[in-house]
């Protein structure tokens, strides 16, 4: 199980790269991964082409719902960073959940 520096770290490099590419210019939108394994939830913003306030916060009904969501474990988050795991098939799968409204989930389906 990867710790959460680790998935801090590569939440910020996954999330940069998203933030960094021209399909996601004018996005401002709230964003959140939830790390089952480890019962926390990372929470940020996408906006100005970078990802600003990422927040370590505990998994629950408490949790704010972000309007780009994920969740999976803290080793598949490691994995995507690291190119051992690829995101579609991961998605497919059930390993990735990736929620959206349809706008966003078109826009960044592109980027994933």
């Amino acid at each position: 199980m990867a710790t959460i520096d680790d998935c801090l770290t590569a939440l910020k490099r996954i999330l940069g790269d998203l933030a960094a590419n021209p399909a996601a210019s004018g996005l401002d939108r709230s964003l959140s991964c939830r790390l089952t394994d480890l019962e926390q939830m990372v929470t940020g913003r996408l906006t100005s082409g970078a990802v600003r306030d990422l927040t370590v916060v505990p998994d629950g009904p408490a949790a704010p719902k972000a309007d780009i969501r994920l969740t999976m474990t803290s080793d598949d988050l490691v994995a995507l960073t690291e190119g051992r795991l690829k995101f579609a098939p991961a998605w497919a799968s059930g390993r990735v959940k990736f929620e959206a409204g349809l706008r966003d989930m078109l826009r960044l389906r592109s980027l994933l």
